[in-house]
């Protein structure tokens, strides 16, 4: 049994209702009334008489309430030792919005929060909790999320000077490394299976690499030497659970982030 079903429903039960319970675990009374009903099908027992003005117990609830109070006196104690550590909330983004969440976690934590930062060229499944918030190069059509769009991302070509003429390829079939292959036609080309290392082979004069521009511009000694690249461009959607984001420290990093970003893309003159 999931512990925070059976939470819950010691709230319905001591609460009377889905109203008072709403104020003590700041769910929805639609959502209660949903896990409660999920609740009694995996038991298969009625927990609730469900009245005009509130939930009354059954026998079968009334003996559920009886037995999770003595769990309850010893689960209590640990959440409540859990509660002097900061809140985790988890992150996920690609290779380069990660290296640039990294430079800023001061400002995302701030102090009062604990992050998990998740660097994932996949999209993770926000849904099952892989990750509380995404940043996404598209908007999710999966029921259950909320996004909102934050900004366009540009990429260029990258190069210590003109005179670099070999390229960097990053190995796989995403839109730049299929761009890359098409610009490189011709011309000597170093192949990387990781992000992180056409940066490092750009910042060492070696090749010409694609990047993002927001990384790009903000690297001493590269100068773009293509782009922006239109066919590359896309918009950039900041992504979390629908019902998660009410949660105060993952409302906290949602404002700190879409801060960030929207000043990254629109910066103030």
């Amino acid at each position: 049994m999931d512990w925070d079903d059976l939470r819950l429903f010691l709230a319905v039960a001591r609460g009377g209702g889905l109203a008072a319970a709403s104020d003590t675990t700041k769910k929805s009374a639609p959502t209660l009334g949903r896990r409660m009903v999920a609740l009694e099908k995996r038991l298969g027992v009625d927990l609730f008489i469900r009245l005009p003005r509130g939930y009354a117990l059954t026998a079968e609830g009334e003996a559920l309430l009886a037995k999770l109070a003595e769990v309850e006196s010893r689960i209590v104690p640990l959440s409540e030792a859990g509660k002097e550590r900061k809140p985790l909330v988890k992150l996920s983004a690609g290779t380069w919005m990660t290296h640039l969440l990294c430079r800023k976690a001061q400002s995302i934590t701030g102090g009062d929060v604990a992050i998990r930062f998740i660097s994932a060229d996949h999209v993770l499944d926000i849904r099952r909790r892989d990750a509380v918030i995404g940043i996404r190069n598209h908007r999710p059509d999966q029921i259950g999320l909320a996004c909102r769009r934050v900004g366009r991302v540009s990429f260029a070509a990258y190069a210590t000077g003109p005179e670099v003429t070999t390229w960097v390829r990053v190995m796989g079939q995403t839109p730049s490394a299929r761009w890359t292959a098409q610009a490189s036609a011709g011309h000597p080309v170093i192949e990387v299976t990781g992000p992180r290392n056409a940066l490092d082979l750009a910042q060492a004069g070696a090749a010409r690499a694609v990047l993002p521009c927001f990384i790009g511009d903000d690297t001493a000694g590269l100068t773009r030497i293509a782009g922006p690249i239109d066919a590359l461009a896309h918009d950039q959607w900041l992504v979390t659970h629908d019902e998660e984001r009410f949660a105060p420290e993952v409302r906290m990093v949602i404002g700190r982030v879409e801060a960030l970003l929207r000043d990254l893309h629109h910066p103030r003159a």
